[in-house]
């Protein structure tokens, strides 16, 4: 286990909530890029797999509350998006 891991899984793990948060109260969702949000879940899901089948140990649950909370944010991107809430930007 590295307190390195740990340190970074905890910062990003500090932004979620509030990404989840601006996703569910902000009238449009601008700013949000779908595309980055599924890479960076994609991002944990590797590390999860990683830490099972590699390393198991405590770090494991870090991987796993991130992930959850990112694909919270993508699911309510989603639905929001379907509902029009969604401001894609200018080309």
């Amino acid at each position: 286990m590295s307190v390195f891991e740990i340190g970074m899984l905890v910062c990003f793990g500090l932004a979620w909530p509030v990404s989840i948060y601006r996703s569910l109260t902000a009238p449009k969702l601008t700013g949000k890029s779908l595309p980055f949000m599924i890479v960076v879940f994609i991002g944990y899901i590797s590390g999860i797999l990683h830490k099972v089948f590699y390393l198991r140990d405590g770090v494991l649950y870090l991987y796993i509350l991130n992930a959850v909370m990112v694909f919270a944010d993508i699911l309510i991107y989603v639905i929001r998006k379907q509902r029009g809430d969604v401001e894609l930007p200018n080309r």
